[in-house]
């Protein structure tokens, strides 16, 4: 029996679809894998590009992150200044100037940005899902990951979050903000311990 050239062409096309899209990473997918990672630390260089100045700000430092929700940035360079979050608790330490807590049940604005790294770190999608919405692309050897703010306070600040990374490491974090800043962040996987 022979099979009709359309019906053919048809199959042809399906397979080499399904083929072409085998290696697409799913949101649960990527979610598990980086849950697996319950800690971690990295060193990062960050460049915020700030519309008033002709040349990015540089600064460079090291992040650690214990699961579920510790998060610390600690910048050396330019200036040190370290951020510790526990919780729902952010401590900011300059040297020379008071530390200062912030809960950030008093700044769901400063709280919905905070999940979106803490939330993807974590792989805890409904803690993402709650402030953003997602949009996955890539493999799981180099994924892209969007988030569009939600809420309208929020997004009237941030236009989007770019997270890049590979497997379950995040190597990259961009920042676009709806006055036109935009900070570009890129994480090298492990430091010795502090």
């Amino acid at each position: 029996m022979k099979v009709p050239d359309k019906i053919t062409a048809f199959l042809i096309f399906m397979l080499a679809f399904v083929c072409a899209h085998a290696d697409d990473l799913e949101i649960g997918q990527l979610m598990h894998m980086l849950a697996k990672n319950p800690s971690g630390q990295a060193t990062f260089v960050e460049k915020k590009y700030i519309g008033i100045i002709d040349k990015p700000i540089v600064s460079s430092g090291e992040l650690s992150f214990s699961a579920p929700d510790k998060l610390e940035k600690h910048t050396l360079t330019p200036k040190p200044e370290s951020l510790v979050l526990n919780g729902r608790i952010l401590t900011i330490d300059r040297p020379g100037k008071s530390r200062m807590t912030v809960s950030l049940d008093e700044h769901p604005e400063v709280a919905a940005f905070i999940e979106s790294i803490r939330g993807t770190l974590a792989g805890d999608l409904s803690s993402l899902e709650a402030n953003y919405a997602l949009m996955l692309s890539g493999s799981e050897k180099n994924w892209q990951l969007s988030l569009s703010p939600k809420g309208e306070e929020f997004s009237q600040i941030f236009k989007n979050i770019l997270i890049s990374g590979t497997g379950p490491d995040v190597l990259t974090i961009e920042i676009d903000q709806r006055d036109g800043d935009h900070s570009e962040m890129i994480i090298s996987k492990s430091v010795s311990k502090r």
